[in-house]
């Protein structure tokens, strides 16, 4: 049921969070607060008890909610920090709720080249962030000259890229802290080209990835020098199937939700692909997909 407070956004109780990630899979949030812009969410952060857990989602892809759920307060800002708009000739300012795909077309509209990758990320710009997520070759944190951050006693602050140590699908640095903007700087460039390469960018994605099928995006981050799903192929776990949870024939990096997985099945078809890779060729594949919650 939900609840509506003096706050403008809406307030969830024991809320499935199968509805919200990409997986569709996933226990309930003991609450989750849906803010109606950036300031209903800092006076909304600012009303909750001191200690109280947060944990924020976006478009809940590259995530994996075990079926016990999450204890504590769930935020969900996917469509609702949705501000994205041109600060002066190269900078644009984008909210963490602003799916990928549509920062990548803002921009190549305006004539600003350097974020065609995003349309391969099938995630929000707060995910993208926190992870330095990254497609094509290009990578978030490419492209980011600033970033707005919130902590749990809902003080907000500027920070600048160097404040951050950023590698291959990490970020350090942002212990106890949530983005809630980024200004990109991008440089100037042909509008036309720019929307081809997104247009070939979506091609291929659309050819090589089960885009329409419940998955997470990619499982595993590519080890040095290779690439996850060669290794998850050559070892023959194409089709291989725990549950409802089945790797993807058409991309061995992706785990398709057949319609009656668990977390449990999709977690434990993440661990044995694990071990069998490593059995065979010696590499430890470490996640990408970020997994939380209890497990039930």
């Amino acid at each position: 049921m939900s609840k509506q407070t003096t706050l403008k956004g809406t307030l969830l109780y024991n809320e499935p969070l199968s509805k919200y990630t990409s997986w569709r899979v996933g226990g309930p949030a003991s609450q989750m607060y849906i803010p109606e812009d950036k300031a209903d969410l800092i006076a909304f952060i600012s009303s909750l008890p001191t200690g109280e857990q947060l944990f924020w989602m976006g478009m809940g892809s590259n995530l994996l909610v075990r079926d016990g759920g999450i204890r504590g307060t769930v935020i969900n800002t996917r469509s609702r920090l949705k501000n994205m708009y041109l600060l002066d000739g190269e900078r644009v300012y984008v909210e963490t709720g602003v799916p990928c795909a549509h920062v990548a077309r803002f921009c190549s509209d305006l004539g600003l080249v350097g974020a065609e990758f995003l349309a391969g990320i099938p995630g929000t710009m707060g995910g993208a962030l926190r992870m330095n997520a990254g497609a094509f070759g290009g990578e978030t944190w490419s492209i980011v000259e600033q970033v707005e951050m919130i902590n749990a006693q809902a003080e907000v602050t500027l920070r600048g890229k160097e404040a951050f140590e950023v590698a291959y699908r990490s970020v350090k640095g942002i212990e106890n802290e949530w983005f809630l903007s980024a200004q990109l700087q991008l440089g100037k460039g042909d509008i036309e080209a720019s929307q081809r390469q997104i247009k070939a960018l979506l091609e291929k994605r659309n050819a090589s990835q089960p885009t329409n099928k419940p998955t997470c995006g990619s499982v595993f981050k590519n080890p040095p020098g290779d690439f996850a799903a060669r290794l998850i192929e050559a070892c023959g776990l194409k089709g291989y199937q725990i549950g409802g949870a089945v790797v993807s024939e058409k991309h061995a990096n992706f785990i398709v939700n057949m319609g009656n997985a668990t977390a449990c099945d999709i977690e434990n078809l993440i661990e044995d692909i694990q071990v069998k890779v490593n059995a065979q060729f010696g590499v430890k594949l470490q996640t990408e997909v970020c997994r939380v919650g209890e497990i039930l």
